[in-house]
């Protein structure tokens, strides 16, 4: 599939109320929990989504649209939420990235972007030069990636519980 913005948008405007119906209401052993050290859990994730609707996404897409001569974009802090959210509740987060997303669309909308537009380019700290497209690509992607650990990361808090069914559930070998 290429580029389209209204087939990524039709991911980006899910993913909050996904996210919503995936953990509203679970126990905080499930929203907690991870897969050991150093890896985050699906209240982490949802932190991380946050960390990124405030200060990468549209503001990388902006530096993109300005075309002025230096077009690196920050670096981005992909452990930043860790620090952050440590006082506000799973519910208080998914409404947080509710609200974001749905101000970061009306934004993205509102820039009536032509196929030039895509085509523009941004400079990646990491990737050097990456066009519009791309950034937005990698947005819908990125919540895809993100869906795809939470629901990892709370099949292997059973791992051990499924006995020999665990030879089925390539989500667990992961």
């Amino acid at each position: 599939m290429h580029f389209d913005l209204n087939k990524s948008l039709e991911i980006l405007e899910r993913t909050p109320l996904v996210l919503e119906a995936m953990l509203s209401g679970l126990s905080e052993e499930w929203i907690r929990s991870n897969e050991g050290p150093e890896t985050w859990s699906p209240y982490d994730v949802i932190g991380h989504l946050i960390y990124g609707e405030k200060t990468d996404w549209i503001p990388r897409m902006e530096i993109i649209l300005s075309q002025k001569a230096d077009r690196s974009f920050q670096p981005f802090d992909r452990f930043a939420q860790l620090a952050e959210n440590t006082n506000k509740t799973l519910t208080q987060l998914l409404e947080d990235f509710k609200t974001l997303r749905k101000q970061n669309i009306e934004q993205l909308r509102s820039k009536n972007l032509t196929q030039d537009d895509f085509a523009l380019t941004g400079k990646h700290p990491a990737f050097g030069e990456v066009t519009l497209a791309q950034l937005l690509s990698t947005w819908a992607v990125h919540d895809l990636n993100h869906i795809s650990q939470i629901s990892r990361v709370m099949a292997k808090q059973y791992k051990d519980e499924v006995g020999p069914w665990f030879e089925y559930l390539g989500i667990l070998k992961k």
